[in-house]
């Protein structure tokens, strides 16, 4: 892989599907942060790496007291189409995160997005890719992405959050076995998740008397990479917290290549909340860029980044710094991007 210098000739529309949450974060330092979050994050850091070539299409459900407030977020970036943005349900995302140290939280939901479903997405068929960020299993269903497979040629990321988290009474967000993911791995081009989702989504390694949400022994990756690509998934991205992602495809033959992909280095963790819904932007803008998997993780690490360095929204970099960050921390790299 060669870090790209210039822009794609050609506008991309990138549809972003999840929703966007009233948070109220208490740090692992004990602050008490509120603000909107999950897929604001997501689209906010595609516009910021799109720039005046393309457009961003977020897709949420939102409650009516909180859309006015959402869409002005959304409309500081001139290249964001609002039209998906919908309180027709009066139905949003309300979460409480209590952050234990630097990547563990306990969640509680107190209200809950109305699903997208695939009348929401009609309008936006045309996109070049779908980013699909839910944090619960109802928001972004199979059925959902099973329309958009039948009728759109864009790529379709999914974040493995989503399916493999619960709701339990009083609000409490649960992990989740991710029991049909067989399923749902036809109508996805690109699985990102962590090591606790894996974990989730893999049977065999509850045989070692693991609990839902223990992560996926590093030893089974491998093996269930192969499960997922002989699905007919493009790639599948693991993210490794500190030591930024592991990524699996197949090559010409069939076989399995594996990838560790560094992280981007900050010199300050200031606020993790988003990490992973703006590695999903990166990760979906590095991917139209040439199509490997290498480029995509590269832009998702430095995009989650640039959100762990600050609790602005606007800390995002426009696509020329955000390579030179990426062309920065990966000088040396063998070329064709395997590390």
């Amino acid at each position: 892989m060669s870090t790209p210098t210039q822009q794609p000739a050609k506008p991309h529309r990138i549809a972003v599907l999840g929703p966007i949450p009233r948070d109220r974060i208490i740090t692992y330092r004990s602050d008490v942060l509120e603000k909107y979050g999950c897929a604001l994050y997501t689209a906010i850091a595609l516009a910021a790496l799109i720039g005046d070539e393309g457009v961003v299409l977020p897709i949420v459900n939102v409650a009516e007291d909180d859309h006015d407030a959402i869409v002005e977020l959304l409309k500081t970036h001139d290249n964001i189409d609002v039209t998906g943005v919908r309180a027709v349900h009066d139905r949003g995302d309300v979460v409480e995160l209590r952050y234990i140290d630097q990547n563990n939280r306990i969640e509680r939901q107190k209200a809950f997005m109305a699903p997208i479903t695939p009348a929401d997405v009609e309008f936006a068929l045309d996109a070049d890719a779908f980013v699909c960020v839910p944090i619960t299993d109802y928001e972004v269903s199979q059925s959902t992405l099973e329309y958009i497979r039948a009728n759109s040629t864009g790529v379709i990321l999914l974040d493995g959050h989503g399916p493999t988290s619960t709701l339990v009474r009083g609000g409490e967000r649960a992990h989740r076995l991710w029991v049909d993911m067989g399923a749902w791995l036809p109508s996805i081009d690109i699985l990102k998740m962590n090591l606790e989702e894996a974990g989730c989504s893999w049977l065999p390694a509850l045989e070692e008397d693991r609990e839902p949400g223990d992560p996926i022994p590093l030893s089974q990756l491998h093996d269930f990479a192969a499960y997922v690509l002989r699905k007919g998934v493009k790639a599948l991205c693991v993210t490794l917290d500190e030591s930024g992602c592991v990524a699996f495809t197949l090559d010409g033959a069939g076989e399995i290549v594996e990838t560790t992909v560094p992280r981007v280095p900050i010199t300050t963790v200031v606020d993790t909340t988003g990490c992973g819904d703006s590695f999903a932007a990166g990760m979906a803008f590095g991917y139209l860029l040439d199509r490997d998997i290498v480029t995509a993780c590269r832009y998702g690490n430095a995009m989650g980044a640039q959100r762990a360095s600050a609790t602005v929204l606007d800390a995002y970099l426009p696509f020329e710094e955000t390579s030179a960050q990426i062309e920065k921390a990966y000088a040396g790299a063998v070329a064709g991007g395997r590390d």
